[in-house]
């Protein structure tokens, strides 16, 4: 049986695993993150571990906020916070390889459903100085298609009532920042780190939203004094499995009860706006700091998280477990190829088309990581919340320009079609979204369109109804040309199957 990892065994690590080069015991919080997930420790966590050792500035120690679960401070409190990152690849030979680092940036991990207060006092601390989050499109309370925040969400009714115990992302966020107010405080970053267009924008005004709610001096003074930098993140970091965690372990040589996998290839961009300074994020192997995000975060939208998802939907309906299996198989990625050259790549005007090229080549390299077994079920979660930003801003820009949007409905469709929940060997699974109840709903009233209608108009009134649901397609239900493509493209996966759809268009 391994000891547990912790500080005491950073001295005793095999050679071939990297550490951080500093005293851990001088590190002192000057980061709050809210949702210590996989990503967030493969990725933020892992660049402000570099960036302390690079620049000997400790001050810049993470508490991480576990939202709900206690699972990751359950693993790490016993560890003092230290975790494994694997990066994984193929090497020359075809077989797997991997590189292990021991991280050391992360101070303490508390979870806010069992000590709400305690985040707030931690948002309201004099050396915290910015306040991340990676909590996912659905932790945000907001509608996809409209970018408003959801006064009837149960969270944010609940933490309007009740300040002193807030649930949600956004209530933490606003109730810290009352406190660090009265207290007369200074003003701290608010930096959003999901895959959300114009995410600072975005986080900036659901803050300000929920703070005229509360009061209204505190929406001034946020609005004033906190900034919102927008950025792009981008890594492939699957779910940890137990056969990770038990030869990460061996090879480190001690217990580690949760380390993260990860590719090599990491990308993040940052706008330089930050109220009270912050890391040497920009060492090498870090962040780049921009003046304006929008394009970069446009061209990872668009060029991987689009094709990402399109990979998921149809390999999982296909029955295929990973999406490295769904790019190995021939049509789809045919289909997925056309998809970024023809009607993505078009729409990321001012890149030269040899940029775009490279890009996409090195996607489908990314994506085709034999050594990183990325659940299609984990890349499908959430659709309502990632198809519009990574999709449909796409389908809108080449419908306004008169331009085809074939290939980009079939990736629509696909997921319209995966919320069946089962593929076609006849495997059930749950459909895992913050809005599955009504997209069930949805579907009900879908078919009972499509049966009430006549034979020859079944698959337009299936995909008017489905088109319609504004929370997801907005105004796209009254675009005659998108719900014709998708009525033709939900029919063939219905009748037909995955491959004769993808077949169809590439």
């Amino acid at each position: 049986m391994l000891e547990r990892l912790n500080s005491k065994s950073l001295s005793h690590l095999p050679a071939g695993v990297e550490r951080p080069a500093y005293d851990r015991e001088r590190l002192t919080p000057g980061i709050v993150h809210l949702g210590l997930g996989a990503f967030h420790r493969a990725h933020q966590a892992l660049v402000t571990d570099l960036a302390m050792q690079a620049s000997g500035d400790l001050s810049w120690g993470i508490l991480g906020v576990s939202l709900r679960s206690p699972a990751v401070r359950d693993a790490l409190a016993p560890q003092d916070g230290l975790y494994t990152l694997a990066t994984r690849d193929a090497g020359p030979d075809g077989q797997p390889r991997e590189a292990l680092r021991v991280v050391g940036s992360v101070l303490r991990v508390m979870v806010a459903e069992e000590d709400p207060n305690a985040v707030l006092e931690r948002i309201a601390y004099p050396q915290t100085r910015i306040v991340s989050l990676t909590v996912t499109e659905k932790g945000y309370c907001h509608e996809p298609a409209s970018g408003l925040l959801r006064w009837d969400d149960a969270d944010i009714l609940h933490d309007l009532a009740h300040p002193e115990a807030p649930r949600s992302a956004i209530g933490m966020l606003v109730h810290g920042l009352s406190l660090r107010r009265e207290r007369g405080l200074p003003p701290v970053t608010l930096l959003s780190c999901d895959n959300l267009p114009s995410n600072g924008d975005t986080l900036r005004k659901l803050v300000l939203a929920f703070a005229l709610r509360v009061d209204p001096m505190l929406t001034a003074w946020i609005d004033a004094h906190c900034t919102f930098p927008n950025s792009m993140v981008d890594r492939i970091v699957p779910a940890t499995r137990d056969e990770d965690r038990q030869r990460i372990s061996e090879r480190v040589g001690f217990q580690d009860a949760w380390p993260v996998v990860a590719e090599p290839y990491l990308n993040w961009v940052i706008e330089d706006k930050f109220a009270a300074g912050r890391p040497a994020w920009d060492v090498p192997g870090g962040a780049t700091f921009v003046g304006n995000a929008a394009p970069y975060e446009r061209l990872k939208l668009r060029m991987v998280n689009a094709p990402h998802s399109a990979f998921a939907y149809l390999g999982a309906m296909l029955g295929i477990k990973t999406n490295s299996e769904a790019a190995a198989n021939p049509g789809l990625r045919r289909y997925v190829d056309t998809l970024i050259r023809t009607e993505i790549a078009p729409t990321l005007r001012g890149i030269p088309e040899a940029g775009l090229d490279e890009y996409r080549q090195r996607f489908l390299a990314r994506v085709s990581n034999p050594a990183l077994p990325h659940l299609t079920h984990q890349v499908a979660m959430d659709g309502s919340q990632k198809v519009p930003p990574r999709l449909l801003a796409a389908v809108r820009e080449r419908l306004r320009r008169g331009e085809s949007i074939e290939l980009l409905a079939l990736a629509v469709a696909a997921w319209l079609h995966y919320l069946r929940g089962y593929d076609e060997t006849g495997a059930r699974y749950a459909v895992q979204d913050p809005l599955a109840a009504q997209l069930a709903r949805m579907l009900e009233r879908a078919e009972v369109a499509a049966r009430a209608a006549a034979p020859s108009q079944a698959a337009h009134r299936r995909a008017l109804v489905l088109a319609g649901y504004r929370p997801v397609f907005g105004d796209l239900g009254k675009k005659p040309d998108f719900v014709a493509a998708m009525a033709r493209h939900l029919e063939t996966l219905r009748e037909h199957g995955v491959m004769r759809a993808v077949q169809g268009v590439a």
